[in-house]
């Protein structure tokens, strides 16, 4: 299938994540190519952080990445942490940042589970598309398989 680069559509990714990867594929099965920036690589910086997590809408502890190291070693769990202090924790260890962010010119969004990048996709999907673990998402009629819709 075709795709078109579009710059208006950014994911924060990381390619060992499956969400991520499935958040992509779903782009990509738009018939977009959109920008794609590995946040491990390429962190987006407190500005930039402190910008996607306001524009959409959302508690910084809903983008802080809860698994594992080191959230836990950190005790991130504690109520004692400021939203200030968990950005900073995220500047400083890009690997607490949840994801995949996605932003495209209808919104942004925390795209967990995949399915969710599919409420601000500009474009239909393009062909049918099943998660890497074999779930259905788009039939073979381009409807939507999951009735989970994630509010705005």
């Amino acid at each position: 299938m075709p795709t078109v680069s579009d710059p208006s559509i950014t994911i924060y990714h990381n390619p060992d994540c499956g969400t991520s990867r499935n958040t992509l594929a779903l782009i990509r099965n738009s018939g977009v190519e959109p920008i794609v920036i590995e946040y491990l690589k390429t962190p987006p910086g407190r500005a930039k952080l402190v910008e996607l997590i306001a524009a959409m809408g959302v508690p910084v502890r809903s983008v802080l990445r809860q698994k594992g190291k080191p959230y836990d070693e950190l005790k991130l769990g504690d109520p004692k942490w400021t939203d200030d202090q968990l950005i900073d924790f995220m500047v400083q260890h890009p690997i607490l940042m949840n994801r995949p962010i996605v932003v495209t010119p209808l919104g942004m969004r925390l795209c967990r589970p995949s399915e969710a990048v599919l409420d601000i996709l500009p474009s239909p999907q393009l062909a049918p598309f099943s998660k890497e673990d074999g779930q259905p998402v788009i039939d073979a009629a381009l409807t939507r398989k999951s009735s989970h819709r994630v509010a705005p």
